[in-house]
């Protein structure tokens, strides 16, 4: 069973009353009038392409989605703008220097950790990177890694929804 983070909050964090209205979004104290919106946590994605137009995919180590394909990216730290965020997210997981990045899109996602749903927007843009061949997976993140031309085999694959949205869009542009 997964709960939505806003069901967890049953006291308030500023005078610790109970929670009148657990659930709702925004949480609300009577008591204190500590307000709180249960707004999205930020997360990026990279779609890199080797010279043949192939896409990188990564098969996750671990949950959620652990064995599914991903593309690089991860949460945006705190101080931390988008643009920063992926270029340490694709560093640290598949060691490759980000030297150009466009924005494609972004989409909506949940992420389940440890049953608690959170609510992330991912923000994905297209790389370009210094060389491919210093490619390597972060073991204790990546299972393993793959270029190929997206199929539907690929797409129906993938860990989250917002990755495969990305990918159809990505796919979309490239053909106009």
């Amino acid at each position: 069973m997964t709960i939505r983070l806003a069901d967890i909050y049953l006291f308030c964090p500023r005078c610790a009353a109970a929670c009148e209205t657990p659930g709702k979004n925004p949480f609300h104290c009577n008591r204190c009038e500590f307000t709180y919106y249960f707004g999205p946590t930020v997360a990026v994605g990279a779609i890199v392409t080797d010279k043949d137009g192939q896409v990188l995919f990564l098969r996750r180590a671990r949950d959620p989605g652990k064995g599914k394909l991903g593309l690089p990216g991860g949460f945006v730290d705190a101080g931390e703008g988008t643009e920063d965020a992926l270029t340490r997210e694709v560093l640290e997981e598949v060691n490759l220097n980000v030297i150009q990045m466009e924005y494609l899109a972004s989409f909506p996602n949940e992420y389940n950790y440890r049953g608690i749903t959170l609510p992330v927007t991912d923000v994905f843009y297209v790389c370009h990177v210094d060389s491919l061949n210093v490619l390597q997976a972060a073991q204790d993140e990546v299972e393993g890694l793959l270029f190929c031309h997206p199929t539907d085999t690929e797409l129906n694959n993938m860990a989250f929804e917002s990755n495969r949205l990305a990918l159809q869009r990505f796919l979309l542009n490239r053909r106009d």
